[in-house]
C-alpha cells in the first residue's frame, strides 16, 4: 500500500483537473482530424479522459537530474493514432498546450510562482513546488 501526504495528494488531483480541461479543449479542436489506434476507446467512453479520445496529456515529474531548469513536470502530450502526424500539426499543437497550460496555471495553482520553459527537447512546468510545513 502506497502512503501520499494529503498535500501530495492534492497537488496531483488538480494537475489532472487542469489537464482533463486542456484535453477538452484538444478534443473539441483536434479530436475529428485522425482516425483514434483501433484499441483506442472512443471520447467519453472510459471514466478517464487519459484512456479515451486522439489526445492523452498530462505531467510526469521529473528530479530534474542534468536539466537546465531543475525539479518540475514534464508535459506529455500523445496523440493515439496510426496516423503519421506531420511535424508543423504537432509543434501547432504543442505551442498551443504550452500557451493553455501557461494561463491557466494562476487559476489552478494561485500564489504559486510556476511557469512553463523549454528544457532541452521538453517543455516543463518548474518553479515553487512546496507543500508547506509537514
Amino acid at each position: 500500500m502506497s502512503m501520499r501526504h494529503p498535500k501530495l495528494q492534492q497537488w496531483d488531483e488538480t494537475m489532472k483537473k487542469m489537464f482533463d480541461e486542456i484535453d477538452d479543449y484538444l478534443e473539441e479542436k483536434y479530436g475529428h482530424l485522425y482516425p483514434l489506434h483501433p484499441n483506442r476507446a472512443k471520447r467519453g467512453k472510459t471514466s478517464n479522459k487519459e484512456h479515451d479520445g486522439l489526445f492523452n496529456v498530462g505531467t510526469s515529474f521529473t528530479a530534474g537530474f542534468g536539466s537546465e531548469l531543475g525539479k518540475g513536470y514534464i508535459i506529455d502530450i500523445d496523440m493515439v493514432t496510426l496516423t503519421r502526424i506531420p511535424d508543423d500539426v504537432r509543434e501547432e499543437i504543442e505551442e498551443e498546450v504550452v500557451d493553455l497550460v501557461q494561463e491557466r496555471l494562476p487559476r489552478f495553482f494561485p500564489d504559486r510562482d510556476l511557469t512553463v520553459s523549454r528544457d532541452g527537447h521538453v517543455y516543463k512546468i518548474h518553479g515553487d513546488f512546496s507543500l508547506g510545513s509537514l
